[in-house]
């Protein structure tokens, strides 16, 4: 049995981010929406249940890279093959800079409460995708996209990522074609992240892409989709 296509977006992103490779791979594929969902673990769940009977290659972009390591912990035997593009799998660091980070992220829920998504999408925005497509098409969907949802989501998917676990132990127990990619301008999600979560997995293949920034799956369609029909057809064995 071929296993089926569980693609997991990232905070605030709908179906849409990956609608260049569902259009370009062509295969029966279900793409996750986590509803209010306040925790990765909750996330992991009802990607799970969306989901057929059956193997999963699952693919995560940004957050939805940490719910695809949850739904590994979850259901292990469940997972043929894992994609993590522009993320993570480190917890919360401790001190200082967690506490950087939490201010940061509540500072763009309370910019969301007081002046709406749009404005708050127009700040944050601006270190998702690669500088020279800042006011560009791709930067106008990203708007449009986190205009799409709201702030009580917001607040939950926020939660979810401030609780977050350390995933870096999944990583060393996968047994599965493991695909790591990111943009060379990644401000989020920093290659130099992925190459610290591809030394914990070293069957895993990794892939910086040039001239994109965190929204790879729209900045770069033709490569996203290039490496991610390799990966489909990578044999069971690790890498």
């Amino acid at each position: 049995m071929s296993a089926h296509l569980l693609l997991l977006p990232g905070l605030l992103c709908d179906a849409a981010v990956w609608a260049p490779q569902v259009a370009a791979l062509k295969l029966p594929c279900t793409v996750v929406d986590y509803g209010g969902a306040q925790s990765l673990t909750t996330m992991a769940e009802m990607a799970l249940a969306a989901a057929p009977a059956g193997p999963l290659a699952v693919a995560g972009h940004s957050m939805g890279g940490r719910v695809a390591l949850e739904i590994f912990r979850q259901a292990p035997a469940r997972v043929d093959r894992l994609a993590l593009l522009d993320t993570g799998c480190d917890a919360l660091p401790p001190g200082a800079a967690g506490e950087q980070e939490r201010q940061g992220r509540m500072a763009l829920l309370a910019l969301a409460r007081a002046q709406g998504m749009r404005a708050m999408a127009s700040q944050w925005a601006r270190g998702m995708v690669h500088p020279q497509r800042v006011g560009g098409p791709v930067y106008d969907a990203v708007l449009e996209m986190f205009e799409r949802r709201d702030v009580p989501t917001f607040a939950a998917q926020i939660e979810a990522l401030l609780k977050r676990p350390d995933a870096a132990p999944l990583l060393r127990r996968l047994q599965c074609p493991l695909l790591l990619l990111t943009g060379a301008e990644d401000g989020w999600s920093s290659p130099a992240q992925h190459h610290r979560m591809a030394d914990h997995a070293p069957g895993s293949r990794l892939v910086v892409v040039p001239d994109c920034g965190h929204m790879s799956t729209w900045e770069a369609p033709d490569a996203v989709s290039g490496e991610l029909a390799a990966w489909l057809a990578a044999p069971r064995q690790v890498l």
